[in-house]
């Protein structure tokens, strides 16, 4: 399922979002004109040098980094869906200091849980995943206009947040559950699973800017 958009009436202008997607668009320029592999080894999180005490800049450099066009894509399309939202709910401010926080939240889940490697792990994701995470707590009834491929065919259709988040929640804890003890590159499961129950907790604890937002 690919969200396309949701019903949830965005009320103010998402200035954080829409400042984190331009950040991430200038970043990725930047991986472009200069190369993938350079960027990403010197601002990507790399675990075993986090772990040592070494670059702790890239804790942060790295959820601004991307892997290709579709990574970016797909994280900045499920940002503008969801992030709208939260960051109403929350404030500003509080907003992005959420989705830092459960950012490197997911982090630490992937360190911890995917292996200590010396593969640089970037994305967005991970914030994402702690936006997603509130999301689908503030917002469960909330419905998401959806592309389904079935067979051959494709067909658009609003489903409850709910489902849509569960049903990519739990994708990546399977996933996740899969890649126990495998070392390597990839998708980095543990950080979205870390990113998104970090979210649905946290967003008990951080004040709420508006909170009728809940439903």
């Amino acid at each position: 399922m690919i969200p396309l958009k949701d019903d949830n009436p965005r009320t103010t202008i998402p200035y954080v979002t829409i400042v984190v997607i331009v950040l991430n668009a200038i970043a990725f320029y930047f991986e472009l004109t200069i190369g993938y592999e350079p960027v990403i080894e010197r601002f990507g999180a790399i675990p075993v040098e986090i772990l040592s005490g070494e670059k702790l800049e890239t804790l942060l450099t790295s959820m601004f980094l991307h892997g290709g066009f579709m990574h970016i894509i797909g994280n900045m399309l499920y940002l503008w869906i969801f992030g709208d939202n939260i960051e109403h709910y929350l404030g500003h401010l509080n907003y992005l200091i959420f989705y830092l926080l459960t950012g490197l939240i997911a982090l630490a889940a992937h360190i911890l849980l995917g292996g200590v490697s010396d593969i640089p792990l970037v994305g967005a994701s991970g914030a994402i995943a702690g936006i997603l995470g509130a999301y689908v707590v503030k917002y469960p009834r909330a419905r998401v206009l959806v592309l389904i491929p079935i067979i051959w065919f494709l067909t658009i259709r609003p489903v409850p947040a709910l489902f849509v988040l569960g049903f990519w929640f739990a994708m990546q804890l399977f996933s996740g559950l899969g890649s126990l003890g495998v070392q390597g590159g990839g998708v980095a499961f543990w950080a979205h699973v870390g990113g998104f129950v970090a979210g649905a907790v946290l967003i008990f604890v951080f004040p709420a800017k508006n909170r009728r937002g809940s439903s």
